[in-house]
């Protein structure tokens, strides 16, 4: 006995089809199964050498009569075109969702590859940035016809200083170039690009690098020198506003001409490297700061700070926590905690709270997964 599974026939395709194999004797069985409509035929074959001879003579009919059957079963569950609204989204959606919609159906593909207006700001984030290499990204950025103004890589390790020179090159109009833990870059690298940006009129805006290894003080300082030769960028830097830790956490797209800040890095007061420097809220800090002083404006490494409040926290401050962050213990008495450990999780991992069953309060992860492994 033979089982034969077809999906998206209808019942004349069904008896037609099983009319072809075997026009003595059949049996047909239909069922439903997800809102697909299976059948199942049961074909007796007298021994081995029909069944041998019935595949031989049959195969290329059945393959036909299923490709005949899937194309009309793909016609008939044709939708029409998009709508309209469709194609005024596209130069909003964020690189994954655009390129996703490329592949939806012919229109949309050919609105997303002759379009320029959705590649004027090309944003790379996780998960693209995990496999974006310098032949992807130069593909992507051709599509803005020379004219694209932002280029943003987040945490891009796979992209070298010879894949971002081709794309700078091609693209010399860029007034953010965003590059933060891009570690297959080098200083050297981005300092030919910034130099090539600069010759233009209006040139670079906003430059990240923080994450870039062996950044030293010579290379910030020509990274400033290329920076400062625009009379726009001083005025923006007369503007400066402290940048406090947590809302660097927070807002991945800080916009940085508001705070009065070109370049995300600087010479750290106290370690002497180049990484990003905060400033404190606390009241007494900020009397230091307006006072010419350094106080505790140094990097993360430096000083922690709170993640929900950014002030500074002395070593003896410190407050346990669930997710291993730091607190400092004004947050950490006004944040909720475990029902059984009695430690707070800040804000950004509120996903380790576990609500617990037949109590108002909640336990984290970490005790759920004990209280699982004693029973």
């Amino acid at each position: 006995m033979i089982f034969i599974v077809g999906q998206g026939l209808d019942r004349h395709q069904e008896k037609a089809l099983l009319r072809s194999i075997s026009p003595s004797c059949y049996s047909l069985c239909t069922s439903f199964h997800k809102g697909h409509r299976l059948t199942v035929t049961c074909l007796w074959m007298v021994n081995n050498l029909q069944l041998k001879n019935f595949f031989h003579q049959n195969n290329m009919e059945i393959a036909k009569s299923m490709e005949l059957a899937t194309l009309s079963h793909k016609q008939s569950s044709f939708a029409g075109p998009p709508h309209e609204a469709l194609f005024l989204v596209l130069a909003y959606l964020p690189l994954f969702e655009l390129l996703s919609m490329s592949e939806v159906c012919r229109s949309l593909r050919d609105a997303v590859e002759k379009d320029v207006l959705p590649w004027l700001n090309i944003i790379v984030e996780r998960p693209l940035s995990l496999r974006l290499s310098d032949e992807i990204l130069m593909k992507i950025a051709s599509k803005a016809n020379g004219r694209l103004r932002t280029l943003v890589l987040m945490y891009c390790a796979k992209i070298t200083d010879d894949g971002l020179q081709r794309v700078i090159d091609q693209n010399p109009l860029i007034s953010k170039l965003h590059m933060p833990g891009c570690t297959g870059l080098t200083p050297d690298g981005v300092i030919r690009a910034l130099q090539k940006l600069s010759d233009c009129q209006d040139g670079l805006k906003s430059l990240w690098i923080n994450g870039i290894a062996n950044m030293k003080k010579e290379h910030l300082e020509r990274l400033q020198f290329y920076l400062q030769t625009n009379q726009k960028l001083q005025q923006i830097q007369q503007k400066r506003q402290p940048l406090l830790y947590h809302n660097y956490r927070r807002l991945r797209a800080y916009r940085w001409e508001e705070l009065g800040r070109v370049i995300d890095v600087e010479l750290c007061p106290k370690c002497n490297e180049v990484r990003v420097v905060f400033d404190c809220p606390r009241e007494e800090c900020k009397r230091k700061r307006e006072n010419s002083m350094t106080g505790c404006r140094m990097c993360m490494f430096c000083i922690p700070r709170c993640e929900e409040c950014g002030k500074c926290v002395e070593n003896g401050d410190l407050e346990e926590t669930v997710c291993a962050d730091t607190l400092c213990p004004d947050c950490w008495i006004q944040l909720p905690k475990c029902s059984f450990c009695n430690k707070p999780c800040c804000t950004q991992h509120a996903n380790m709270q576990i609500a617990s069953t037949g109590s108002i309060g909640w336990i984290c992860s970490v005790c759920h997964d004990k209280s699982d492994d004693f029973e």
